[in-house]
């Protein structure tokens, strides 16, 4: 069996998924219940919140992308960046559904560096308010402050849908406006 069911009931295919078999709200709901840092943390912090709080940090153009920069995890999971590199298949795998999220929405073929810079100020960010920072130096992190203006709240996987929703809804909205 090369799929899984999704919560709306679709079939996603690995080998050959297509636009049609992604639904936001299969993406929000899958990561509203994936738990950052393979769940090593105090208490549950998702994949959804995550992502809003990312979309919060970069100027208005970005915000989308931002928002939608780990969809593809709602169906091939968040794996810790150590792991996925070992992993060459899953990194295809996820390239591709990544890109078909991408092409879906409307997003840049590949990530934009104030996203990505986002993500680490993030981590940066997630180390400082969830207490998991032990003081071992991340090269990734050199240099990268944590936020200023966000201080995190674990929420409960119910609440982090409907703020990714929310999200989706207004940034949809923006973007439905800005380009007519």
């Amino acid at each position: 069996m090369s799929f899984i069911q999704t919560l709306s009931g679709k079939q996603f295919h690995y080998t050959n998924a297509t636009v049609d078999d992604i639904e936001i709200e299969d993406i929000a709901t899958a990561l509203s219940h994936i738990c950052r840092f393979t769940g090593h943390l105090p208490e549950f912090y998702s994949v959804a919140q995550h992502s809003v709080l990312c979309s919060q940090l970069v100027p208005a153009e970005f915000a989308f992308e931002a928002l939608m920069h780990d969809a593809a995890e709602a169906y091939c999971q968040d794996i810790p960046a150590p792991l996925k590199a070992l992993l060459p298949d899953y990194q295809r795998i996820e390239t591709f559904v990544d890109g078909l999220i991408r092409f879906k929405y409307e997003l840049p073929l590949t990530q934009s560096a104030v996203v990505k810079y986002a993500d680490l100020t993030m981590l940066v960010t997630e180390r400082r308010d969830l207490d998991i920072d032990d003081g071992t130096k991340w090269p990734v992190l050199e240099g990268i402050p944590a936020s200023d203006i966000i201080q995190i709240v674990p929420l409960r996987p119910g609440q982090a849908f409907g703020l990714f929703m929310t999200r989706f809804n207004e940034l949809m909205e923006i973007r439905t406006c800005t380009s007519i």
